[in-house]
């Protein structure tokens, strides 16, 4: 295969618009992923379908994976039918967020085979990922940072955060507790709120117009939360996922996370009530039946 050609395993909600991304901009892109609709969206603007993960591995060089978690990156990867057994394969750089130490784990298992593994979590939402405004965090040697530097470009803004798999991971899972935590203390506010008389559309005017502003009263409660749509774009399982990868990396670390601990239970409510599938800002929801009111715009 020419140099052109990359690999994309994982076409979901992320991997589609990313994959999409790099055909864009002139790329073979051979994708892969358990959902033959979701390949067959990018087979039709000219990707080339794969049978399985290896079969990715035998054809590009440079493979990205975007997936929903810690045991199925770990499989893709390392499993039967995995990246581990494509013979062209030499870098596989994830965008998933499954914490510094399954990280660690795969790209051992990847340097076995002489596979380098690039630490590459994301942020930004789908809306970032289609329009190449994410936050790319990557970890891996500087060297192999440079030679992929101008391919993760596409995605975004690309920081290197060091040479070791899992320091990216780490930072992915600070910013997207931050994200939660302000999705949740934003609901409790504007709630009670809501209950005292207050109109939640001036409440977040005056709140970004001061110290209190944070990304949930100037996005999510605008775009999902006040419309009551709740279709921001990033699934309560998910979160819920990420912020307890970042509680028990914290405890690994020796680090007390009180108030990580409480976004934590209110994202585990939100899951068991909505469900995993709903949008993590119906954390809003959660505390807007508790309390009686809604918070409309």
């Amino acid at each position: 295969m020419e140099d052109s050609t990359v690999g994309f395993v994982g076409i979901g909600r992320m991997g589609g618009p990313l994959a999409t991304r790099l055909l864009n901009a002139g790329h073979q892109v051979v994708v892969f992923d358990t959902s033959e609709s979701a390949m067959a969206a990018l087979v039709e603007r000219g990707a080339i379908r794969a049978a399985s993960a290896a079969a990715v591995a035998q054809a590009a060089r440079v493979i990205f994976i975007s997936l929903p978690g810690p045991e199925i990156v770990r499989s893709v990867a390392l499993g039967r039918d995995g990246l581990i057994e494509g013979s062209v394969v030499r870098r596989v750089v994830d965008f998933s967020t499954i914490g510094p130490r399954t990280a660690g784990l795969v790209a051992q298992g990847l340097a076995e085979r002489g596979i380098v593994y690039v630490d590459a979590p994301v942020s930004g939402g789908i809306a970032g990922a289609t329009q190449g405004t994410l936050a790319v965090m990557v970890a891996c040697a500087r060297a192999v940072f440079e030679e992929l530097e101008s391919l993760l470009k596409l995605f975004g803004q690309v920081f290197h955060l060091g040479e070791t798999a899992g320091q990216a991971q780490t930072m992915k899972l600070a910013n997207n507790l931050l994200s939660a935590a302000a999705v949740a203390v934003s609901s409790e506010v504007l709630v009670m709120g809501v209950k005292a008389g207050l109109d939640p559309t001036l409440m977040l005017d005056v709140i970004n117009a001061g110290s209190g502003r944070n990304s949930a009263t100037q996005d999510k409660f605008p775009r999902a939360i006040l419309p009551g749509t709740f279709d921001f774009g990033f699934a309560t399982g998910l979160s819920y996922k990420d912020v307890r990868l970042c509680i028990d990396e914290a405890e690994a670390l020796g680090v007390p996370m009180v108030v990580g601990a409480a976004v934590r239970q209110m994202l585990a409510v939100t899951n068991a009530v909505y469900g995993p599938d709903s949008d993590f800002t119906s954390v809003c929801r959660v505390v807007e039946t508790w309390a009686g009111v809604t918070v409309r715009g």
